[in-house]
């Protein structure tokens, strides 16, 4: 698959996830494999007012060769505005969010709630391809809800606006994470334009990746919480050789962060990273008592590192 100029060698991509898609684990699940990770969605608006945290989101590790970031928001100028920042100028790819769910983005008139705004969807879409010479992209859903679906029309605009590739969620706004991905909508999605078609949701192993492929016929397939607890989906998918040593992951992904951030930060940020990095293992909520409870961060990990050597996988 080309985006643009961009090669790709195996098709698999990270999916952006809000509060997951950290640099660590984005470094991790590009060394496991991952053609390139996303950023998690950065709000145009708190770049454009320079807000401090959020430029903390465009940090990208060494050996992200393909650096991709996901932009949300509602205004195309400012969408134009922010493209042009020199912040922006590592980044090989520009995302634009316009499937995101949850409440507080769509009752602002951005991420899925562009898809009852296809005009401005357009703008958006054609603001960002005219204020930057890079790739640029679309991940959409498969509609609002199941009686305004509307992926085909939608893509076909994302491609005649500019779009070089599109990434299709097939579930509607209304499932959230809910219920089935309908892989039938990105087929039909596939058939209707030229353009690279990458597919996400409920990639979860080999094989549902060889499954969704054979049906779909799609480009590409970005992986979002199969690769919770478990970055080495992707060379398991690539049937490559990785170790894969949870506690090494932990630890890896505890040492990228530490690079930034105090410990105390750290320990509480991580739980959830924690969790799902254990949830293969038996009797696995036991240890969730501790993980909460304790402050301490290297206290923690021996914890976690004490229960892996004990404990057996499901």
């Amino acid at each position: 698959m080309k985006i643009g100029n961009i090669v790709l060698k195996n098709n698999l991509i990270l999916a952006p996830m809000a509060g997951v898609t950290d640099i660590a684990f984005r470094s991790i699940c590009v060394d496991c494999g991952a053609d390139y990770a996303v950023t998690e969605m950065v709000s145009v608006n708190a770049l454009a007012y320079r807000n401090e945290k959020t430029f903390e989101l465009l940090r990208t590790a060494d050996n992200e060769k393909i650096k991709v970031v996901q932009l949300f928001g509602y205004d195309p100028k400012i969408f134009a505005k922010v493209v042009k920042m020199p912040e922006l100028d590592k980044f090989d790819i520009i995302d634009i969010n316009m499937g995101c769910p949850t409440p507080k983005i769509v009752n602002n008139g951005a991420g899925c709630s562009l898809m009852k705004d296809i005009d401005r969807a357009r703008q958006i879409i054609e603001a960002v391809v005219a204020s930057t010479s890079k790739p640029v992209t679309v991940k959409f859903r498969k509609g609002w809800d199941e009686n305004t679906v509307n992926a085909v029309e939608f893509a076909k605009m994302c491609e005649s606006a500019g779009a070089r590739a599109i990434t299709v969620h097939g579930r509607t706004r209304e499932q959230f994470y809910s219920g089935v991905c309908d892989w039938d909508i990105v087929a039909e999605v596939k058939k209707a334009v030229s353009i690279p078609v990458i597919l996400s949701g409920d990639i979860v192993d080999k094989s549902s990746y060889d499954r969704a492929v054979a049906l779909t016929k799609c480009d590409g397939v970005m992986i979002g919480r199969g690769a919770l607890g478990n970055p080495a989906i992707f060379s398991q998918i690539l049937g490559t050789s990785v170790v894969d040593n949870t506690m090494d992951y932990v630890r890896r992904h505890v040492d990228i962060l530490r690079q930034y951030y105090s410990d105390h930060i750290i320990v509480h940020y991580m739980r959830k990273h924690f969790l799902w990095y254990l949830k293969d293992y038996r009797n696995a909520k036991t240890i969730k008592v501790d993980i909460v409870k304790y402050e301490d961060l290297d206290e923690v990990l021996g914890v976690i590192e004490n229960f892996i050597n004990k404990a057996s996988r499901k």
